[in-house]
């Protein structure tokens, strides 16, 4: 660790999307800036994400005007940061089972429209031509929404990072705070840094941190799971990244097809990989390894469930996959994310001292796991 200096005008505590965006931009404002990182540049939140930058958040259009904002953003981040972000379009698509989702829909189109969201409402039929994976039978309709792109989140983050340091900000990697005092002295194992300002960009450990300096943050976690599927046997072409109203949400990686959950339930548990684990308003720990699980016939029932065409669509994983493997179609249970997580994808901190990293994706596309390296 590289020595502190005495005093800073701003401090920023976390090294992600957020936290370099931050110091990026009050150092380009000519604002003394430090910013703190327990670990390396985009190893939490920001390094374990879908891999996704979308501007329509349905049910809220608040969300959706800073993302449409944020979008503008990252179209100029080359020009702005000297780094390309490799944006490929493959769009948003919302499925709509029941009656009262359309009714949502329509109620709030004219204000995504106004928030700057391109979205249309779409027929079922629609739906299945934009992603073959969906049985038009199952649905009512679907809202597109055609600006969403893949991206590799860690490529913000050094972008934002390399343009904060040519504008002055100090940024130290494998710091972590270990106290804030009330006069602004913020203690590390590299030494003290007193600082007339703040700033908390820690994601889900944002109340830990905050609780360090005597404030209690109501940020919640909860678990999050991913898979990582054979190539379908068929074929499918590119997958829109596709929410399901159950939280199920898909996309192309690659030639193979990415599946996460979202949000669980209040009593929730996540099948047999997941430990009955139940949303908790704790913080999490980063130093629980990633745990990882054959799936056996889990797509059926989840194909099932949802409305997918089939289990013969997404290939169950070999039952011969070892834990430890980074086998194919092998499903991961993925840390606790934090539900504050704003405009590039579900963040999720990453494990601390061991990672377990899927098969590597083509080059334009970011490991949903382990990127030293969120976005959607």
């Amino acid at each position: 660790m590289s020595e502190l200096p005495e005093r800073t005008e701003v401090l920023v505590i976390g090294g992600g999307v957020v936290g370099t965006s931050t110091a990026c931009h009050l150092a380009e404002a000519g604002v003394a800036t430090v910013l703190l990182e327990r670990g390396a540049l985009g190893s939490g939140s920001s390094g374990t994400t879908a891999g996704v930058l979308r501007t329509y958040f349905p049910g809220n259009t608040l969300v959706s005007g800073l993302a449409a904002r944020s979008m503008a953003a990252y179209h100029a981040f080359a020009g702005r940061t000297g780094t390309d972000l490799g944006l490929q379009r493959m769009g948003f698509l919302v499925l709509f089972t029941e009656e009262h989702q359309l009714a949502d829909f329509r109620r709030t189109e004219a204000a995504q429209r106004a928030a700057g969201v391109d979205v249309a409402l779409v027929t079922a039929a629609e739906a299945a031509r934009l992603n073959p994976l969906v049985d038009e039978r199952t649905v009512l309709a679907a809202a597109w929404a055609p600006e969403a792109y893949a991206c590799d989140p860690v490529a913000i983050v050094r972008g934002y990072a390399a343009a904060a340091r040519r504008a002055g900000a100090v940024l130290h990697t494998q710091t972590p705070v270990t106290g804030i005092d009330p006069d602004g002295r913020v203690h590390t194992p590299a030494g003290t840094i007193r600082a007339d300002t703040i700033v908390c960009a820690a994601g889900p450990w944002a109340g830990e941190v905050a609780a360090m300096a005597g404030v209690r943050l109501p940020a919640a976690t909860y678990p999050v799971e991913m898979l990582l599927t054979d190539a379908p046997a068929a074929g499918c072409g590119a997958v829109p990244m596709t929410l399901h109203p159950s939280g199920l949400r898909i996309r192309s990686w690659g030639d193979r097809i990415l599946v996460g959950m979202g949000r669980p339930g209040p009593d929730e548990a996540r099948g047999p990989g997941c430990g009955g684990c139940r949303s908790s308003s704790g913080p999490p720990s980063r130093s629980s390894p990633a745990t990882a699980s054959t799936t056996g016939g889990a797509e059926t029932s989840m194909s099932a469930r949802t409305g997918w065409p089939s289990s013969a669509a997404i290939p169950p994983a070999p039952s011969s996959t070892r834990r430890d493997s980074p086998a194919r179609g092998c499903a991961r249970r993925r840390p606790p994310v934090n539900s504050s997580a704003t405009s590039y994808s579900a963040s999720s901190p990453g494990p601390a001292r061991r990672r377990s990293r899927p098969p590597a994706a083509p080059a334009a596309q970011p490991d949903p796991r382990s990127q030293d390296k969120e976005l959607s």
